[in-house]
C-alpha cells in the first residue's frame, strides 16, 4: 500500500517540495520526511475532504516546521510596507518556462519564498500567514511585495538575455 501511495502522490509532493526549499536535495529530504509522517498518520485522515489535500498539508505544515527552525522573517522595518512591483512588461514571462519559473522561486531567499508559496500557490490570507509564521500582517505583506519584485527582475533579465542572444 505505501508504494502505491508513494507512486500516485509523490510527483505532485515533490513539486511542493520543490517550491518550498532552497535546493535539490533539501526538497528531496522533505519528500522523504513528509511520506514517512504520511504513513504514520494515515490512521489519522478521517475521510472527509480530499485526501490529497490532507497529504498536502502534512508537506505544507513540515516546511513551516523546517522553516521556523532555520531561519526568522524580516521585519516590517527591513522593507517599506506598501512596496509593490511596477507593472510594466508584463510579456517578459512569455519568455520563460514553468520550469524556469519554479528554479526562480526556489532561489528566493526563505522568507520570501515562504510567504509568496503560501499566499500565491496555497491561498492562505495574510492574517493566516501572520498566525502561521508568527509575523505580522504588514510583514506578510512586505514579503510578498518584495518576493514579486525579485523575482519580475529575474524574469525581466532573463527576457532581456534571451532577446540579446536572437
Amino acid at each position: 500500500m505505501q508504494g502505491e501511495l508513494y507512486k500516485m502522490f509523490a510527483p505532485k509532493m515533490y513539486g511542493l517540495c520543490l517550491r518550498y526549499s532552497a535546493n535539490i536535495q533539501d526538497a528531496q529530504d522533505l519528500l522523504q520526511e513528509g511520506f514517512v509522517k504520511v504513513y504514520d498518520n494515515l490512521e489519522n485522515f478521517k475521510w472527509k475532504g480530499s485526501f490529497e489535500g490532507w497529504m498536502k498539508r502534512i508537506f505544507v505544515n513540515l516546511a513551516l516546521d523546517r522553516y521556523r527552525s532555520k531561519i526568522s522573517l524580516l521585519s516590517i522595518d527591513d522593507v517599506t510596507e506598501n512596496q509593490e512591483p511596477p507593472d510594466n512588461d508584463l510579456n517578459a514571462l512569455d519568455s520563460i518556462s514553468e520550469k524556469e519559473i519554479l528554479e526562480l522561486i526556489r532561489k528566493l531567499p526563505d522568507q520570501y519564498r515562504m510567504v509568496f508559496n503560501l499566499y500565491v500557490i496555497e491561498g492562505y490570507s495574510h492574517k493566516e500567514l501572520g498566525e502561521m509564521l508568527k509575523i505580522r500582517e504588514s510583514t506578510s505583506r512586505s514579503n510578498l511585495a518584495r518576493a514579486k519584485m525579485i523575482l519580475k527582475e529575474k524574469i525581466q533579465f532573463h527576457s532581456q538575455r534571451i532577446e540579446k542572444a536572437i
